[in-house]
């Protein structure tokens, strides 16, 4: 990008909003000068510059919860970024994946309506599962085995589709079939693949 066709405020800063990208959650809201936004190009992780205490802060440094640059955008406006990352860790310095955890209303607002909503769902919390790796978590443990362990289950459960598929058994395939979907959606998240770019592919074979 072209840093010079950043507008800055009065202040010097530019709104930043960060979001995971493979959950398309948004993480947090913070600022960036000229100079923050410039070593974030340079070394690939966020780095922001602080109201409060009126300096950089490279996110994560002391923390270990960094995140990794994938791209930059700016607006229509050219006055606010979007940064997409990929967060070694929680994204609020309360320890949740997003500073936006709550609503005005103070209720779960559903965010995906279609009726294959629950796959950006999962992605969205396996995300935040990788991010984050809770204990006594399933998909942690794997996360932490590897993707090696994560394709093994992917054969497994693929094998297991076959299986119900030849034993002509519906609701055992349905079974099997989810547990697929859900192994697959766990290595493109380890991989750091969005499912919006699977559906993309989709589209473009389709057309």
């Amino acid at each position: 990008m072209n840093i010079n066709e950043v507008k800055f405020d009065e202040q010097g800063l530019v709104p930043a909003i960060v979001q995971d990208e493979r959950s398309k959650e948004v993480l947090t809201l913070a600022y960036m000068n000229k100079e923050s936004l410039e070593k974030t190009l340079k070394i690939g992780e966020t780095v922001f510059y602080s109201r409060s205490r009126k300096e950089l802060w490279h996110k994560g440094e002391t923390s270990g919860n960094t995140q990794q640059v994938k791209q930059i955008k700016y607006d229509c406006d050219q006055d606010a970024l979007l940064v997409q990352v990929i967060p070694a860790g929680p994204a609020c310095h309360t320890g949740s994946y997003s500073c936006f955890s709550e609503t005005l209303s103070g209720e779960q607002t559903e965010a995906k309506e279609n009726r294959y909503g629950i796959l950006d769902e999962l992605q969205s919390v396996l995300a935040e599962r990788k991010s984050l790796l809770p204990e006594d978590s399933y998909t942690s443990k794997l996360f932490q085995e590897g993707v090696d362990r994560i394709a093994k289950k992917i054969g497994e459960e693929a094998g297991e589709v076959i299986i119900a598929a030849k034993n002509d058994d519906p609701a055992e395939m349905a079974l099997e079939s989810a547990d697929l979907l859900f192994h697959l959606l766990m290595i493109l998240t380890d991989r750091g693949v969005p499912l919006d770019d699977v559906l993309r592919v989709l589209e473009e074979r389709h057309s």
